[in-house]
């Protein structure tokens, strides 16, 4: 049996594969490609699957191809979705494309002189050239209507009652993705297409084009869509996608997510998400079976991905702030952060800012939990949640008593207050 697809099944990342391609790729190095859609100018951690499937390629002495869907992101695949998306423009698309790679590049090798050096391609370069008239003449005579409405993602979208139909322009989705597959085949020497099991059905399509047209033969390789233990979307959190561009999601809120993965997700990413050889993983898998509570499965997978996709300096940066938030001796720790780091940390926090003039007399909780604040909705609650013992100044509790001063501002900005563990209010002075 090949050694990719050995790789890819101890790591559950194989869902289904046609006949006849374990000795296909054993005989000698192949090229297999990957579609990724082009619509924003940040792939998010949904794609890190089909990622990590090219990656594994490449390092099994592949030729992995990224396929840049410039003319079927003009289009949208209707696979997974209910309604038609908006189209984007060509400029647009080229601009996502370029920032597309430079996240590629994290996990795949473009710039060397091997011949299994990545590479990446744009469908729009020769779509764009096709005439209408042409392309149903020469290709779309091959594929039969009753074919193509065979397809989950057609009968999904015709069968739903929420559905408002399926337009031309996406019903013709899956033979511009099947001519992909002839043209690269055709031109690159590729036959091979991967991709996440939604795509198997436009994944086929191509390979009955490359038979019908040129009576030759096309493999398919796919990966299962990740699902989380709670039933919850992979790749969301309660603030919407986790970005691979830290302008979209902050280093801190991606090493975060994958700390927080439950213990049975965290023994599943660790497989898929990272490069680590099946001996560590098991040992990993063992010790943190037997001291749950220190969560080794979580860091480890946290630090791998966040080094690959940022930087070692920045997971590093992320753990310590994640520690600060656990320290006995937050104050000192926290103030040792850098404020950006430090509002990576308190992004989506409810907060206020108050005059740093206001200081000088000193501030009474009361009045800066409610007045001052709105924090709480009154003075009254304020001494109320301070009387149960609830309220807390930079993680330490505090009662009626408490007068806030400069001295007990961080990075002589910030101060943070508590109300039980999960209510956290952000102050900023001025």
């Amino acid at each position: 049996m090949s050694k990719f697809i050995l790789e890819l099944k101890w790591r559950n990342m194989l869902h289904d594969l046609t006949p006849g391609i374990e000795d296909f790729i054993s005989k000698k190095s192949e090229s297999a490609y990957i579609g990724f859609d082009p619509t924003s100018d940040s792939l998010h951690i949904g794609s890190l699957v089909p990622i990590m499937l090219l990656a594994h390629f490449q390092r099994y002495g592949h030729k992995p191809i990224a396929l840049i869907g410039g003319a079927t992101g003009m289009i949208g695949d209707p696979s997974g979705k209910s309604s038609e998306r908006k189209l984007l423009d060509e400029q647009t698309l080229i601009s996502n494309q370029k920032k597309i790679k430079k996240q590629l590049s994290k996990f795949l090798i473009f710039d060397s002189g091997k011949e299994n050096r990545a590479e990446i391609l744009n469908n729009y370069d020769w779509m764009k050239s096709f005439s209408f008239l042409q392309f149903i003449r020469d290709y779309g005579k091959h594929i039969s209507v009753n074919y193509m409405m065979s397809k989950d993602s057609v009968k999904n979208r015709i069968s739903s009652k929420n559905a408002s139909g399926m337009s031309y322009t996406e019903f013709s989705y899956q033979m511009v993705q099947g001519y992909d597959f002839l043209h690269i085949k055709r031109n690159y020497d590729c036959y091979i297409q991967m991709g996440g099991s939604d795509q198997w059905g436009n994944i086929t399509t191509g390979m009955e084009l490359i038979r019908r047209v040129d009576t030759d033969k096309g493999y398919a390789l796919t990966c299962p869509l990740i699902t989380r233990a709670d039933g919850k979307k992979f790749g969301k959190s309660e603030q919407g996608n986790i970005w691979l561009d830290k302008s979209k999601t902050s280093v801190f809120r991606f090493y975060q997510y994958w700390l927080n993965t439950t213990d049975e997700d965290a023994e599943k990413f660790i497989k898929i998400f990272t490069f680590l050889p099946k001996s560590e993983i098991d040992e990993l898998i063992n010790e943190h079976k037997e001291a749950p509570h220190m969560r080794i499965l979580q860091k480890k997978l946290a630090g791998e991905i966040t080094t690959i996709v940022h930087s070692e300096e920045e997971m590093n940066k992320s753990a310590e702030a994640s520690n600060v938030l656990f320290s006995k001796n937050f104050h000192n720790e926290i103030s040792k952060i850098d404020e950006k780091t430090f509002l990576e940390i308190f992004e989506g926090v409810p907060s206020a800012e108050i005059k740093y003039s206001e200081l000088k007399e000193g501030i009474e909780i009361t009045k800066l939990l409610s007045e001052k604040t709105g924090f709480l909705s009154s003075n009254s609650a304020a001494r109320r949640s301070l009387e149960e013992n609830s309220i807390s100044v930079n993680k330490t509790k505090v009662d009626l008593t408490c007068i806030i001063e400069k001295k007990d501002l961080i990075n002589d900005k910030y101060i943070l207050l508590n109300k039980g563990k999960k209510n956290t209010f952000l102050v900023k002075f001025n």
